[in-house]
């Protein structure tokens, strides 16, 4: 079985080319990149032009000239390029628009983006990645024996729990999506209970029921 084809478009005046490899990176996840462009302005000049892998477009000096040319690739790419997924990479919420059109064809969408991208981009999206939390978490110490979406998930119940009695399970699936674009489907546990209740060393969770809370364990996040 063949794999399937990805369309990596990033909007260069707004990425910068320091998330390169880690945007090929996400896409060859899903499948063979087979079109990798970067869009950028008559006066766009950046390490974008040396970015291995990439085939940069340069869209004129009209306004917004880089995102409409992305815009007319992708559905170009859409109707006639036989891919089944596509990674955007902006953290521009001007692209809310295509993303809609590409998943009414049926079409998948990777977004990805830096943490100021708007929220609904993000949910325009089939799947968002923030772009950055790779390295954020190789510079923290802490981080060694859990992953960048357990750093996420920890932060969360941090800034919603009260008095220490954690936040509903609920409430954590849903703003992680708005947050991070996180999908818990996509993961093989399927459910955020699921996700959790595996992972006991890091978290507590309450028995079943629409208030059931989670606590994070602060040893099961210390460092090694």
């Amino acid at each position: 079985m063949s794999a399937e084809r990805i369309a990596v478009l990033v909007d260069g005046d707004n990425i910068s080319a320091t998330h390169s490899a880690s945007i090929l990176s996400h896409a060859r996840k899903m499948g063979r990149v087979d079109v990798a462009r970067v869009y950028g302005g008559a006066q766009h000049s950046c390490d974008w032009q040396s970015a291995p892998g990439y085939r940069l477009m340069h869209a004129g000096a009209g306004k917004n000239a880089a995102d409409v040319l992305l815009c007319i690739d992708a559905m170009e790419l859409a109707l006639t390029g036989g891919l089944q997924t596509f990674a955007v990479a902006t953290s521009d919420g001007d692209f809310t628009h295509l993303s809609q059109r590409l998943r009414e064809r049926g079409l998948h969408v990777l977004g990805l983006g830096e943490e100021k991208a708007p929220v609904n981009f993000r949910q325009a999206c089939s799947d968002f990645v923030v772009l950055g939390e790779e390295k954020k978490a190789a510079r923290n110490p802490t981080i060694r024996n859990y992953t960048v979406l357990d750093f996420n998930v920890r932060k969360m119940i941090a800034n919603h729990s009260k008095e220490g009695r954690g936040m509903p399970i609920a409430d954590l699936g849903r703003m992680m999506h708005i947050k991070h674009g996180t999908q818990i489907r996509t993961y093989s546990e399927g459910t955020w209970r699921a996700y959790l209740d595996k992972r006991s060393t890091l978290y507590d969770l309450d028995d079943r029921g629409p208030a059931a809370m989670v606590r994070f364990r602060p040893e099961g996040f210390a460092t090694s």
